[in-house]
């Protein structure tokens, strides 16, 4: 396994991730941020002494971090603040002189990119919008099957619209309805604006975008610990950006969810978001956790996203799981195989649409997860680590969905309890089916219980009150057959069918 550090030099935040890379996947292993602000610049467009000394302070303490992590490979990025800044030069070789990391400066172009990649190597949209908000510059990216039709960078981003428009002699208000009409006028000007198609979905990126997406879940009580992929209603952003916009920044700094290195900064983002919103029209913003850092290292770790986007983002995701935690692919993957199978073979019983198994091919992959923290008890330790997991390329709900298939698959009823917390995600309709899955998993983990590959095949009867199953075996099955009939009561019980296996 190598260690592989990514140190993001941003406008607003410097930032130092250390990730784990294993066989074509990362995982993130440690994680550290600073508010440098090198956005805010001298008249003159360079970068501030007081700000320089901090960042190159701040990167001194990355560098000895890295050295006690003994990370590999040091990857370092700097965005629009340093890329505008007249002293560029000079400031990258006083942190070279200082530490020894060597940035690299990428041009709007390359970030937008990253961005992208970010994106669409983590999110099964097929059609969006990205907005990146940044300190320094903000980024819109759209797409359409998965490929860049348009590109539009503004050089206004949070910290230098606040600089801009933030002053003691103005109102939080007037501040803000100032920004929303510069930025309005700004997008006026870009024609394709309104070539977008309205199935479109629009896709916020960075510190600001998290964080409005943190608020919204605490006001709205949301039960998953999940940014990724939440998707916020209009009417709860408006909410939000009206309570921000009246606050002084002492207030701002109390609001739960929110950073308070970014107080000062984010209703300077939200006018971003509120501007462009209302002018085109959206109703909804879906949240990503990933951009350019995540970008940087899919080109890094899988060299092929240059050229070509993952095409299977959930499998991805799962697979990265599962070998960081040292899960059994071989056997994950069978276990799944026969789901699949057993899906299909079963409908006339279930009658689940096929999206069923995207929430099965979760839960087959990760159900031995839980072993990796304790073997007992491991289906309770396996649900929450799903819950947690930040799978990309799924829906919330089915991450939910497939966290209470886990968990009761080794038991027989449902934890009524944990349900209730999670009703504005699941309904009271979603329990049978939670069960009827549940009864698939076992079913298929008991048909590889030797992790041997034993059984090849599955056909399902449906004949009367029995459903009659004939396996195809690879060498012998007992073990796999024991563990099978072992599930028949449990069949019985939420299928309403005998099951005998041939």
């Amino acid at each position: 396994m190598e260690k592989i550090a990514l140190i993001d030099l941003g406008s607003n935040t410097a930032r130092l991730v250390i990730y784990d890379v294993m066989d074509g996947y990362f995982a993130v292993s440690e994680e550290r941020r600073e508010p440098v602000r090198l956005g805010e610049t001298e008249p003159d467009g360079s970068l501030k002494q007081t700000r320089i000394m901090q960042a190159i302070a701040t990167l001194q303490n990355f560098k000895e971090m890295c050295t006690i992590k003994k990370v590999d490979k040091i990857l370092a990025v700097a965005t629009a603040a340093v890329r505008r800044a007249s002293n560029q030069k000079t400031f990258l070789s006083d942190i070279y002189n200082a530490t020894g990391i060597r940035v690299t400066t990428v041009s709007e172009e390359e970030e937008a990119n990253y961005v992208y990649q970010g994106v669409i190597n983590s999110m099964d949209i097929p059609r969006g919008l990205i907005m990146e908000i940044g300190g320094g510059s903000t980024k819109f990216v759209y797409y359409n099957r998965r490929t860049i039709l348009h590109t539009k960078i503004f050089e206004f981003g949070a910290v230098t619209l606040t600089n801009m428009f933030v002053s003691e002699g103005k109102t939080p208000e007037q501040c803000s309805d100032d920004m929303v009409s510069y930025v309005r006028e700004q997008l006026e000007q870009v024609d394709w604006f309104k070539e977008i198609d309205p199935d479109t979905q629009l896709i916020g990126v960075g510190g600001s975008c998290r964080n409005l997406a943190r608020i919204i879940r605490k006001v709205k009580k949301y039960p998953l610990d999940m940014v990724h992929n939440f998707s916020m209603e209009v009417e709860d952003f408006n909410y939000v950006f009206n309570m921000v916009r009246t606050l002084d920044l002492d207030k701002s700094r109390r609001i739960k969810g929110l950073s308070s290195a970014r107080a000062d900064v984010f209703p300077s983002a939200l006018a971003v978001i509120k501007a462009f919103v209302d002018y085109m029209g959206f109703t909804k913003l879906i949240a990503s956790g990933s951009g350019l850092r995540e970008g940087v290292m899919f080109n890094y770790v899988v060299p092929q996203t240059l050229e070509k986007p993952i095409s299977d983002v959930l499998g991805y995701s799962l697979h990265s799981l599962a070998s960081h935690m040292g899960v059994n692919v071989s056997h994950a993957e069978q276990t799944f195989n026969l789901c699949v199978q057993l899906f299909k073979q079963l409908r006339v019983l279930h009658k689940f649409p096929r999206v069923y198994v995207k929430v099965l091919r979760v839960a087959a992959m990760l159900h031995d997860i839980g072993k990796s923290f304790k073997f007992y008890n491991h289906p309770k330790h396996t649900s929450y680590m799903i819950l947690n997991s930040n799978l990309w390329g799924i829906s919330h709900k089915d991450i939910v969905f497939a966290a209470f298939v886990t968990d009761v698959y080794n038991k027989e009823e449902v934890n009524y309890t944990d349900w209730a917390k999670y009703s504005s995600i699941l309904s009271p309709e979603d329990v049978e089916a939670v069960k009827k899955l549940a009864v698939m998993l076992r079913l298929a983990v008991s048909l590889d219980f030797g992790m041997r590959n034993a059984v090849t095949e599955i056909t399902c009867d449906v004949l009367g009150d029995s459903v009659i199953m004939k396996l195809e075996l690879n060498g012998n099955a007992n073990l796999e057959l024991n563990a099978a009939n072992s599930v028949a009561l449990d069949f019985k019980k939420i299928f309403k069918k005998n099951l005998e296996i041939l």
